[in-house]
């Protein structure tokens, strides 16, 4: 059973040694699909263009919260232009990051979401949103548009925020930090998520997992998160790897129209 990686951002710098060399190992070490979020919107094209060039890539275009400086309606316009693209699948990365310092203001943060998410609304795209170290504006502003579905990359919210987004729909991202010893939430997370809304990231070429940490991340460790994954749930690794490829297909839509049509099945 191929792995889906629904969050790596092989667009980043960290890959333009050896970008294509990653990418054409990747279909032979069991990475059946991948989705290259964009930050803004030079990524964005980045990510896109990768799509183009890998079938088994796809990409998603936003505005990073921590990029987000400076955007206006030419940017928000640039960004609905690329969403026409068939090989565009949600709106993301997205949200808000109050961590660092010299990034815009919340208020601002606040605006370029909601706009984005108003975007993937009137589209029909699901998004992928950032929240860090912003657990409450983030969920508040999600819940203010009971339309609106997708994941929360990377979850490292409560117990209790998650739940709030589960029975409104939404899937959560299990990245490398849950094999971390100072993992903490994540057990209780986990417990409290349907196995039918988990879905695996390794936000390529960070958060490398145990034990390959502090080292560059590729799609290729997705396993040790599924392993960590899978024994937290009670299921084999072979049954996660299955239950979360089926729900990446699910988190995006147009990902398993495709796989669909060109398979004529969705495992």
């Amino acid at each position: 059973m191929p792995i889906f990686d629904t969050h790596a951002h092989y667009d980043s710098n960290g890959f333009a040694a050896d970008r294509d060399e990653i990418l054409s190992a990747l279909p032979a070490a069991g990475v059946g699909l991948v989705v290259d979020p964009g930050c803004e919107l030079e990524s964005s094209r980045a990510a896109l263009a990768l799509a183009e060039r890998y079938p088994f890539v796809y990409a998603a275009v936003g505005i990073h919260p921590s990029d987000c400086a400076g955007t206006g309606e030419a940017e928000f316009a640039a960004l609905r232009k690329l969403c026409g693209h068939e090989k565009v699948v949600a709106v993301g990365e997205i949200g808000l990051d109050y961590y660092w310092k010299d990034n815009p203001s919340k208020e601002f943060q606040q605006t370029v979401f909601r706009r984005q998410i108003e975007l993937a609304i009137e589209l029909g795209l699901p998004v992928i949103v950032h929240d860090r170290e912003a657990h409450g504006d983030s969920l508040a502003i999600v819940l203010d548009y009971p339309e609106v579905r997708g994941v929360f990359h990377c979850f490292s919210g409560s117990p209790e925020m998650a739940e709030e987004l589960l029975k409104r729909g939404w899937f959560l991202g299990f990245d490398g930090p849950i094999t971390y010893k100072n993992a903490q939430k994540a057990p209780e997370v986990a417990a409290v998520t349907p196995l039918d809304r988990i879905v695996v990231e390794t936000d390529s070429p960070y958060l490398s997992p145990v034990p390959l940490r502090g080292k560059r991340n590729d799609s290729r460790n997705l396993f040790y998160i599924i392993e960590k994954l899978a024994e937290w749930k009670g299921v084999s690794p072979e049954e996660m790897t299955r239950i979360t490829w089926e729900n990446g297909l699910r988190l995006f839509p147009k990902i398993g129209a495709f796989y669909k049509e060109e398979t004529g099945c969705t495992e």
